[in-house]
């Protein structure tokens, strides 16, 4: 029998594919660099970097004179030690806004930081290595990001949304009320499994039928940078899962797509982007204030969770965050009634 090729799988082979694609359009030189960074990072974020690296290039070819009559190929290592710091100076101007063929791009503070990390990581690369002598990405400042508030639903929302999805087929008529019915089931254990696990939409996306184990009720995900792990889920998402799947049941579905959990209305495992569509569209009814998208969904469940148990810890730990220190800063801050209550906890001098 041959073995079953996970989502997460399939997607690495997809992504190195077209890694090697986009490599062939890069300077020679830098295939060292990818091979190097291979092993502490994932196909994706290689991806990334590659697209990002390649700006920094065409920002030389279009914006440098002394390279005026270059093309990629023609780039070899020295010319990262021909570039100064004005020039990374230059080009985080240039990222703001810049042609890339038709389109114009634009970069915000993430964008920018993002970028400019890659291309540190690109220079520490050679400079470790001696292959150049300067390193000019470590004298210029990386833009700071300023934190944006938590968006997510109150707890009256959540319950709206899933009465919503649940209920809102009694006003369709016609086409549409034959659309509802049919993905109904699936997508009220959809988002209910989002607001009652806090996975990342990729992990639900990638889920297989096989994952999930309602001897424990949990289900197996593969974490950001590709580590399994169990979470676990209570009785609502049992009912909404165990529902859902009498429909599955029913669906046949397009061949290579048979193990996975979540069918789009074509037969084949859902995507990323119809989840995102598909939440959009049904938190535009509950909420015209908030932006929701299956993120912020991730945070609405991780906001509940620290006010009910107060452990930053346990909720880095279920929404697989590797370093605490990014739950703290998303969530620590609704800590504030807290740190009221520390305003008179300690007493000074008895009375």
């Amino acid at each position: 029998m041959d073995k079953r090729v996970t989502y997460h799988e399939q997607t690495d082979i997809n992504n190195t594919i077209k890694l090697r694609e986009v490599l062939k359009t890069l300077p020679p030189f830098c295939r060292d660099y990818f091979r190097a960074v291979e092993p502490t990072t994932t196909t994706k974020t290689r991806i990334s970097y590659a697209y990002d690296i390649r700006i920094f290039f065409q920002f030389l070819l279009e914006e440098n004179p002394a390279f005026k009559n270059y093309t990629m190929q023609d780039f070899s290592v020295d010319v990262l030690d021909q570039v100064q710091a004005l020039d990374i100076e230059e080009y985080q101007e240039y990222l703001k806004v810049y042609k890339s063929g038709d389109k114009t791009e634009t970069n915000g503070e993430r964008g920018l930081k993002r970028k400019i990390s890659a291309l540190r990581s690109f220079y520490a690369y050679y400079f470790k290595r001696e292959m150049i002598h300067t390193n000019p990405t470590v004298l210029v400042d990386v833009p700071k990001i300023h934190q944006k508030s938590i968006v997510r639903l109150d707890t009256d929302e959540v319950a709206i949304l899933l009465d919503y999805i649940e209920h809102c087929g009694d006003h369709l008529t016609g086409q549409k009320r034959v659309f509802y019915e049919k993905t109904k089931e699936r997508d009220l254990a959809l988002v209910t499994l989002l607001l009652g696990t806090g996975i990342r939409v990729s992990e639900c996306v990638g889920l297989d039928v096989e994952d999930i184990d309602f001897k424990n009720n949990g289900i197996k995900v593969t974490r950001k940078g590709g580590n399994e792990m169990i979470v676990y889920f209570g009785p609502e998402v049992e009912k909404a899962l165990k529902k859902y799947l009498e429909v599955r049941k029913g669906i046949t579905p397009l061949a290579g797509h048979e193990h996975a959990l979540f069918y789009s209305a074509q037969r084949r495992r859902i995507g990323v982007q119809a989840v995102e569509n598909l939440v959009k569209k049904y938190a535009r009814e509950v909420t015209t204030t908030k932006k929701i998208t299956p993120h912020k969904l991730r945070s609405t469940y991780g906001t509940a969770l620290y006010q009910e148990t107060g452990d930053i810890y346990l909720v880095a730990d279920v929404l697989g965050h590797r370093d605490v220190n990014t739950t703290k800063k998303h969530y620590a801050a609704l800590d504030d009634a807290r740190r009221r209550q520390a305003a008179t906890a300690v007493r000074l001098r008895e009375d």
